[in-house]
């Protein structure tokens, strides 16, 4: 036997039904000790520059969905009241509510209305309440790298303020809400 050649495989019994099935492999298979034995003979290894390593991906925004659904179930949680609960004050399924709450469906502004209503928020609450999540969860990651990489650059903001004055009018003229900025360094 060639040890450069793959090795076949054996043949099959035949199917009872008389039908044979035809097997294609999805990955090549791993090389035998005497395919590996072989290649450094016929094939010198070829050296690699050292990979750089991968850029970590900026973390992804929050679906919104996911976002309402988690204010949902932490007010649901909070008032220590069951799904079937909430979803018959709101007159709404049990499954479609489980569905909302775990952020796979996209519920209609009735849909999240009722939800709501039924834990004593109003539509315009959950969608404050959701807000502040999103606008928590996508500042985190930028907040926390400032802090490292540049703390003397926020003592810095933190000194400066913005002094605005309201401006004389100029001959007479009057413009009403004209203001001169000027911007103060703290000591």
């Amino acid at each position: 036997m060639n040890p450069a050649a793959p090795a076949t495989p054996a043949p099959r019994p035949p199917h009872p039904t008389g039908r044979a099935a035809r097997v294609i492999p999805l990955r090549p298979a791993p090389p035998t000790e005497a395919e590996e034995a072989a290649a450094p003979a016929t094939a010198a290894p070829a050296s690699r520059p050292a990979a750089a390593p991968a850029p970590t991906p900026a973390p992804r925004e929050p679906l919104w969905r996911h976002l309402v659904g988690d204010v949902l179930r932490r007010r649901r949680n909070a008032q220590e009241r069951t799904l079937k609960d909430v979803a018959d004050a709101a007159r709404i399924s049990v499954p479609y509510l489980s569905e909302v709450e775990r952020g796979r469906k996209e519920a209609s502004s009735e849909v999240l209305a009722a939800a709501a209503a039924a834990l004593g928020l109003s539509l315009a609450d959950l969608l404050a309440l959701t807000h502040g999540e999103l606008v928590a969860a996508t500042r985190r990651p930028h907040a926390r790298d400032r802090r490292a990489t540049a703390p003397t650059a926020l003592a810095q903001e933190r000194a400066v303020s913005v002094v605005t004055t309201p401006v004389a009018p100029a001959h007479g003229a009057a413009r009403p809400g004209r203001f001169q900025a000027r911007l103060r360094l703290a000591a």
